[in-house]
């Protein structure tokens, strides 16, 4: 988290006025300084804007943007449109969703990955595609799914072993 994105969260609510629509700009904020909106942001923002909890949380859970769970170190972004439907993208998902063990927008218990599907990443040759984090994958099958975030899943654990053993050091 950068100074100026806390800065701008504490300036955003410091400023506060109770003008109507700045709900959605307090929560936007919020969500850039944590990274999602968590239970106590949605408290203080209730307590500043004198809104109640649960009319924040109604427009929270309305807007797709807004996230009330941490997102993974990796978000896997799944594409079904067309193109990639057409070649059987609904299979990719399901086999994501199976590797990592959670649904799609569900992120695994280790914090690693985030599933999320997609209308287009507009790689529509590469059908069926997806992307984890900036990079592109396509051509996928069931198997080269599985291959990719297993790979993924032993990098992170070469990593830690690394830090692991410098730490030792």
């Amino acid at each position: 988290m950068t100074a100026s994105r806390n800065e701008d969260f504490n300036y955003r609510l410091w400023r506060y006025d109770g003008a109507p629509g700045e709900l959605i700009p307090l929560l936007q904020s919020a969500q850039d300084h944590f990274g999602y909106i968590p239970r106590r942001a949605i408290s203080y923002i209730s307590e500043v804007t004198g809104v109640p909890e649960s009319e924040v949380y109604g427009v929270i859970t309305f807007y797709s943007q807004f996230r009330l769970q941490p997102m993974g170190k990796y978000v896997i972004k799944a594409c079904d449109g067309t193109a990639c439907h057409v070649q059987n993208s609904r299979t990719i998902i399901d086999t994501l969703e199976d590797e990592l063990g959670v649904e799609v927008n569900g992120t695994t218990g280790d914090g690693l990955f985030t599933l999320q599907t997609v209308a287009c990443l507009g790689c529509c040759s590469l059908a069926p595609v997806l992307m984890i984090n900036d990079d592109t994958h396509g051509k996928l099958t069931p198997q080269s799914v599985r291959k990719l975030v297993r790979e993924y899943r032993r990098r992170e654990e070469s990593a830690r072993r690394e830090d692991a053993s410098c730490a030792r050091a």
